[in-house]
C-alpha cells in the first residue's frame, strides 16, 4: 500500500512534468522546503540521488500525506 500512496502522490504533483519531475516548479519548491537550499536547481542525476539518499524521510512524509488524505476524506 505505501507504494500505491507514493504513486498517487507523484501522479498528482508531477502534472505536466511526469517524465522529468526535476524540472517541475512545484516539486522544486517542495524539495527546497523539505531539504533546504541544497535541493535547488537539481539535475536529473542529483534529483534521483537525493530521493534515494533521503528515501526514509520521504517515506515518512508520504505516510503523513496518506494519513492526512484519509482523515480529510472521512470529515468531508
Amino acid at each position: 500500500m505505501p507504494m500505491l500512496s507514493a504513486l498517487r502522490y507523484y501522479w498528482i504533483i508531477s502534472r505536466g512534468y511526469r517524465l522529468r519531475p526535476w524540472e517541475s516548479p512545484y516539486i522544486q519548491w517542495r524539495l527546497e522546503t523539505f531539504f533546504g537550499a541544497q535541493a535547488a536547481d537539481l539535475t536529473a542525476g542529483q534529483f534521483f540521488r537525493l530521493l534515494w539518499r533521503e528515501r526514509a524521510r520521504l517515506e515518512r512524509f508520504l505516510a503523513w500525506v496518506d494519513d492526512a488524505r484519509e482523515r480529510s476524506s472521512k470529515t468531508g
